[in-house]
């Protein structure tokens, strides 16, 4: 399949205030692409802005793309409209929709409440789920002249789940899930859908845990920073690579997970 062209595509990408999300919005706008940038945090998706401007100055004459903002939250629905109608009136449809925004939670699930995992699930499936719905009729509309993209980032527990994450594993795994069976149904219309999974990457993350305790921790081993999570995205969408785990050690836990299943779960119990 040819390399996907970025340079005068559009693009919506949730999560942009901090994080994964940013640098995704920074480095498409780098790369040429028109970048609608949406979270709920205002003062720092105008600090994305500025910054982006900032680095246009620096380097007069380079051909580049650009970035607005919008302050919303993916899970109401009226914000998810308001994006999808923006782009169709700015725009006149849409060419890449990356679905970043996420939320987690730590803590063991017999002592969680109910709620915890239902808001979870609204920022990390839902949210991702009725946003791609309200989309949809954008990408179709370039899908004659071009291949539009559905973005997914996930992580590498929607392949591996792991204790005191249970409810943020559930929602990737269903993410995951519904990607592949999306993927197949948009295949004759030409629009593709990429499944991304990182690891542990070094953001705010830990900041934004629903109904945990201030302070929480997380172990891993390793980690990698947003500005090469991003780097490794975007040659991913280049190159339309369908499912890919990002980090080596990524591909390891669920290569160990397929073949030594018990083991695994050995480990991972203490």
């Amino acid at each position: 399949m040819p390399r996907r062209r970025l340079n005068e595509s559009h693009a919506l990408v949730t999560g942009a205030s901090s994080g994964i999300g940013r640098e995704i919005a920074l480095q498409l706008a780098a790369a040429g692409v028109h970048v609608l940038a949406v979270a709920r945090r205002q003062d720092r998706l105008e600090d994305l802005v500025s910054e982006f401007r900032e680095g246009l100055d620096l380097k007069p004459g380079n051909k580049s793309g650009s970035i607005v903002s919008s302050v919303g939250d993916i899970t109401i629905a009226a914000d998810r409209q308001r994006w999808a109608d923006w782009c169709q009136s700015n725009w006149g449809g849409l060419d890449i929709l990356v679905n970043n925004a996420g939320s987690g939670a730590i803590g063991r699930f017999d002592t969680s409440s109910p709620e915890r995992v239902r808001k979870l699930m609204e920022v990390d499936f839902f949210g991702p789920v009725e946003l791609t719905r309200a989309c949809l009729p954008l990408l179709k509309q370039r899908s004659t002249i071009s291949r539009p993209a559905i973005v997914m980032i996930g992580s590498v527990l929607a392949h591996r789940a792991v204790p005191l994450k249970s409810e943020y594993c559930a929602a990737k795994f269903a993410l995951r899930g519904w990607a592949e069976s999306l993927r197949c149904e948009l295949a004759g219309q030409r629009i593709d859908v990429l499944q991304i999974d990182p690891s542990t990457t070094r953001s705010e993350f830990l900041d934004s845990l629903i109904d945990t305790p201030a302070g929480t921790t997380s172990e891993s081993i390793g980690s990698m920073s947003p500005q090469r999570v991003a780097t490794l995205i975007i040659r991913a969408i280049e190159r339309s690579k369908r499912r890919l785990v990002l980090s080596v050690g990524g591909r390891l836990l669920v290569s160990a997970s397929r073949w030594f299943p018990g083991i695994v779960d050995r480990i991972l119990s203490k």
